[in-house]
C-alpha cells in the first residue's frame, strides 16, 4: 500500500499540524518537539506509534481535539418527519451513510436531497431501503 495515500496516516499528520497551529508553535519549536519525542524532525517519517506519541505530547501541552460531525449529510428535520427517522434506522441497520439515501433520491426521483421528497416518494424510498436491508442481512 502506498503510505502517502494511507488515510489513517494522513489523519494523524493533519491532527499534528492542527495541534501545532492551535498551540501557536513556531517551526523551530515544533521540530524540536518532534526531535525530543521521536528523534525525527518530520512527522511524515514517523511510524504510527511515534505519531501517537507526538499527539499525546501535544495533548499534554494543552491541545484539545475537537470532535467531528457525528453524521455528515444528515437532514436537519429528521426529528420533525417520522419517515425520515425510519430512513435513518434503515441506513443504520445496513451500515450505510446518509449520502447513500441522498443518492437514491436522485436516482429514483431526480431530487437532490431526501428532505425535499414528497410523502409518496419518501414511502417508495423506505421500501427500497428495506429491500436493501433485507438483502444485506441474509
Amino acid at each position: 500500500m502506498n503510505t502517502k495515500a494511507d488515510p489513517a496516516r494522513r489523519a494523524q499528520i493533519a491532527k499534528i499540524k492542527v495541534a501545532q497551529k492551535q498551540l501557536g508553535m513556531d517551526e523551530a519549536g515544533y521540530r524540536a518537539l518532534l526531535q525530543r519525542v521521536t528523534g525525527k524532525q518530520s512527522s511524515t517519517q514517523m511510524s504510527p506509534s511515534e505519531r501517537d506519541a507526538v499527539l499525546a505530547e501535544l495533548t499534554r501541552l494543552g491541545w484539545k481535539a475537537k470532535p467531528g460531525k457525528p453524521h455528515p449529510d444528515r437532514p436537519k428535520n429528521t426529528d420533525q418527519v417520522p419517515m425520515l427517522r425510519k430512513v435513518e434506522a434503515l441506513l443504520a441497520s445496513a451500515k450505510r451513510p446518509w449520502s447513500y439515501a441522498h443518492a437514491m433520491s436522485v436516482r429514483m426521483f431526480q431530487v437532490d436531497r431526501l428532505e425535499f421528497l414528497k410523502h409518496d416518494q419518501l414511502h417508495s424510498l423506505i421500501a427500497a431501503l428495506q429491500i436493501d436491508c433485507n438483502r444485506r442481512e441474509g
